[in-house]
């Protein structure tokens, strides 16, 4: 109307007036009959809307209305998911920066390691999260409006209905792109937006399913060392046969899920990959269900791991036992350089040390015992120069490195800026139903 057409007040008055005004009874009635969902739509408003009946749909396709409505719906989905995003990285944030000086064991090949300290770990899952972070926005803010485009692309309906005016087209793909709240809209269109948005979007949630599978199974992991659980209810039963279970129900179906989620992006991977030409209709159904699921999943996967970083378990004691444990081989090399500074040989000390250290290991292997390696150091003469030094060269803290530095730095300088834009969304713990 703006641009020139005869289209009336009246008219428009009526379609707003009748905006929520849906008889979804009819709307199926005339599907059934028609076989086609948007057509049907048109027939049920045009008979609310009599006055305006006759402009309803008016140069439009049926993409017109679906895709530039599935692009609104992806980016609000987006602005859902965020948030919550977000607020688990914040409550992650913050167990990192409770124990960014506890020592504890690390572990490469799931095998004994040098240290870390439980923060730093967390600041692992933290990192991978702001990446996820950044991804959605990215494609949220990359996502474009199909706008008016016409049955193939080319707007042809549009240049006629203008009179052959092309400036008038463009002034009516720019108005509509605006209302709909988006900055710009794709320049090239077949009847639909290309199918490799939706694999963009599906990818960086499908991204985010890797992240929290990540996660949760480190957590799965810990709990079956007792060092870290989930959160447990009090009258909670984690087996229906062995009472004294505590089974981390809550980051299994973490991982469940994100199975669930990863596999998604294998289907706008083939849709793309098929549309002939300006398109065909075998993406619309696959569309419908793989869309909103990954949207729906990742929605899920985020609630629950937000009630599992709110209520984190720590147990010091079993960390500081297994510590013990498989400290003193890393110790080592300490005690070789502390020999060295008080005269002792590097070469003799190593084959000591050798020695001793296997036979440690052969009680712990063979025997089942505990790792006695440093009361066989305190017991060897040859060691009594540093048997006052033992101490401070088993002190956990120093085998840290700059793990609590690493902690605070990367929480103060990446993570709680990425943060500010949604501080006002953090309050509020998660509780789940099951």
């Amino acid at each position: 109307q703006s641009l020139g057409l005869p289209i009336t007040d009246e008219q428009i008055q009526e379609m707003e007036a009748n905006l929520d005004n849906i008889d979804f009874k009819m709307a199926a009635d005339e599907e059934k009959k028609l076989r086609h969902d948007v057509m049907a739509h048109v027939h049920t408003f045009a008979h609310c809307c009599p006055k305006a009946a006759a402009i309803i749909h008016l140069g439009a396709t049926s993409c017109y209305v679906g895709d530039n409505t599935d692009l609104i719906v992806l980016r609000d989905g987006f602005n859902l998911l965020l948030p919550k995003l977000a607020r688990v990285i914040s409550r992650l944030a913050d167990f990192a920066e409770k124990y960014a000086d506890l020592p504890t064991l690390g572990f490469t090949h799931y095998q004994p390691a040098q240290l870390t300290t439980v923060g730093k770990r967390c600041c692992l899952w933290i990192q991978d999260l702001c990446m996820d972070l950044h991804n959605l926005e990215r494609a949220r803010d990359d996502l474009r409006f199909r706008g008016v485009k016409g049955t193939t692309g080319t707007q042809a309906s549009f240049l006629q209905l203008f009179e052959g005016d092309h400036s008038k087209v463009e002034e009516l793909d720019r108005l509509v792109t605006e209302k709909a709240g988006f900055k710009r809209a794709y320049m090239v269109t077949g009847q639909t937006y290309s199918r490799k948005v939706d694999i963009e979007v599906l990818s960086v949630l499908a991204s985010l399913g890797a992240s929290i599978h990540k996660i949760c199974t480190d957590i799965r992991l810990l709990a079956n060392l007792k060092e870290i659980e989930e959160p447990f209810e009090k009258d909670q039963i984690g087996s229906s046969a062995m009472p004294y279970k505590r089974n981390p129900m809550r980051s299994e179906r973490c991982c469940s899920l994100a199975r669930h989620l990863m596999t998604l992006v294998l289907d706008p991977l083939q849709t793309a990959s098929v549309q002939w030409f300006e398109r065909t209709l075998d993406d619309s159904a696959n569309r419908r269900v793989c869309l909103a699921e990954a949207f729906l999943t990742a929605d899920i996967i985020l609630s629950t791991l937000q009630n599992i970083s709110e209520g984190l378990v720590v147990y010091p004691k079993v960390i500081e036992r297994r510590i013990r444990q498989e400290l003193p081989f890393m110790a080592t090399e300490n005690i070789i350089m502390a020999m060295v500074k008080a005269g002792g040989n590097r070469q003799d000390c190593h084959e000591k040390i050798r020695v001793l250290s296997q036979q440690a290991a052969a009680v712990v292997k063979q025997e089942g015992g505990d790792n006695d390696f440093i009361a066989r150091v305190r017991a060897d003469p040859y060691f009594s120069p540093i048997h006052k030094q033992l101490e401070s060269l088993l002190d956990p803290s120093s085998f840290t490195g700059r793990a609590p530095q690493q902690v605070a730095k990367f929480l103060e300088e990446e993570v709680r800026p990425a943060l500010i834009p949604y501080q006002s969304k953090m309050g509020g713990k998660i509780e789940l139903a099951l």
